[in-house]
């Protein structure tokens, strides 16, 4: 099916701000509350969230096979099961009544007063029920970075490594918007020259530059799905920060990898973008050596030209940007991970969310964690007001950014914006 909605000479009739990361060519799909305390599921175009349901309860999307509460929902869950043809066939008709040249709800102030809000009259929402989170370890530099501080340069990638996209099951119920603040983590750590572990705050707390894909219902219990079939499954991507406490999971991570040290929290940035609108930013991904064992083999093998960023915002507010990387420089695939998870026959549902890993590029100014940047605290990271850093410290926001372009369109994905509170003190009872 022809996606007519990527067309990069459409315009629309709202307005849209120069640079904006959502134009007409990305109609994102989230949930929001309204000004009126209603949830519903929406899509952006410039400033401008559009509430899905009203659109479909005032005929919009006729002919089009929806259910009549399919946008009157508190998660997209049911909508992202409807799968690809069906999100193709809404993506299609929202870019044509918001076309420049299509006068129906142009002219339609009644109707527009119903189904248009500005940014600032929304609150949005986690915009998937996730079942489960599986988080990769996909980043050749970000695991070869870290192998090289815990090992030796020699030995910095496990054999294992080069073989299989390596991941873990997280924690779907710590999975935040943009927006909620965390607090530090408190859990064992082993200090330097102790010999029995501590019981405490962490005080090594980092973020992980990540981003992360939501599927639809791939499959029935048993039943592999094809590396090259894989990406008709994945809904869309969020900007994805996979918070870490790396002092816990030094402590905990052997024989079973890490558990406190990344449960506690990991924020979203809460509009996904669909597969589709980052089509046209598909680039070739990093070759690999040795060649994957067949199932992972693609016929072709390519990632998306997604440049991120990392900011810090100290308490006054002074923003600093201390990371610039980009998604692809992933080693593993999205299709290869989500191959490789149900090899085995793991049923993967939908509104399940795979992490990519931490995404580190090949120059220091790339890197995607505290961990790297100052490179285990040895080298502080100097920020705008002065201060420095070799972790997060408290009432710190951290914010990532992430967006596509060329010279035809710009797709983005906002910001997920985090701020990290001091550790949660129990009230004694009086």
């Amino acid at each position: 099916m022809p996606i007519h909605a990527n067309d990069p000479s459409r315009q629309t009739w709202l307005p849209v701000p120069e640079h904006s990361d959502f134009p007409i060519q990305n109609i994102p799909f989230g949930v929001f509350l309204t000004r009126d305390d209603i949830i519903t599921i929406g899509t952006r175009i410039g400033d401008h969230a559009i509430d899905l349901g009203a659109l479909h309860q005032l005929g919009y999307f006729e002919n089009i096979p929806l259910t009549d509460d399919i946008f009157l929902q508190d998660t997209l869950n049911d909508f992202i099961s409807d799968g690809q043809k069906t999100w193709r066939l809404v993506r299609n008709r929202i870019s044509e009544i918001f076309d420049i040249n299509n006068e129906t709800l142009k002219n339609n102030e009644a109707h527009k007063k119903i189904v248009l809000f500005s940014m600032d009259e929304i609150e949005m929402q986690l915009p998937v029920q996730v079942g489960d989170y599986t988080d990769f370890y996909s980043s050749k530099e970000h695991a070869t970075n870290v192998g090289t501080m815990f090992r030796d340069p020699d030995n910095a990638l496990m054999p294992n490594w080069l073989h299989i996209p390596v991941g873990y099951h997280g924690r779907s119920s710590t999975i935040v918007p943009s927006g909620t603040p965390i607090r530090r983590p408190q859990g064992q750590t082993l200090p330097k020259g102790e010999e029995t572990p501590v019981f405490g705050p962490s005080r090594l707390v980092d973020f992980e530059l990540e981003m992360a894909f939501i599927t639809t219902d791939t499959n029935a219990l048993g039943e592999p799905v094809s590396v090259d079939e894989a990406e008709e499954y994945i809904f869309g991507m969020v900007l994805f920060n996979d918070w870490s406490a790396r002092d816990i999971q030094k402590w905990e991570y052997v024989p079973l990898g890490p558990f406190l040290s990344k449960n506690f929290a990991s924020s979203i940035s809460p509009w996904i973008v669909t597969l589709d609108a980052l089509q046209p930013f598909r680039v070739e991904s990093p070759k690999q050596n040795p060649e994957p064992l067949p199932y992972l083999q693609q016929k072709e093998r390519y990632s998306y030209d997604i440049n991120l960023e990392v900011g810090i915002a100290t308490e006054d507010g002074s923003e600093t940007t201390i990371s610039n990387s980009n998604f692809k420089y992933m080693y593993w695939t999205m299709a290869q991970q989500l191959a490789h998870h149900t090899i085995n026959g793991c049923k993967v549902n939908s509104g399940d969310m795979m992490g990519s890993g931490t995404i580190s590029g090949p120059t220091p100014d790339s890197y995607g964690s505290m961990l790297e940047l100052s490179w285990q605290g040895s080298r502080p990271v100097k920020l705008n007001d002065g201060s420095e850093r070799k972790f997060i410290q408290d009432n710190d926001t951290v914010i990532m950014r992430g967006h596509c372009s060329n010279n035809k369109v710009r797709i983005g994905f906002g910001e997920v914006r985090t701020k990290l509170l001091p550790p949660f003190e129990t009230k004694k009872k009086g």
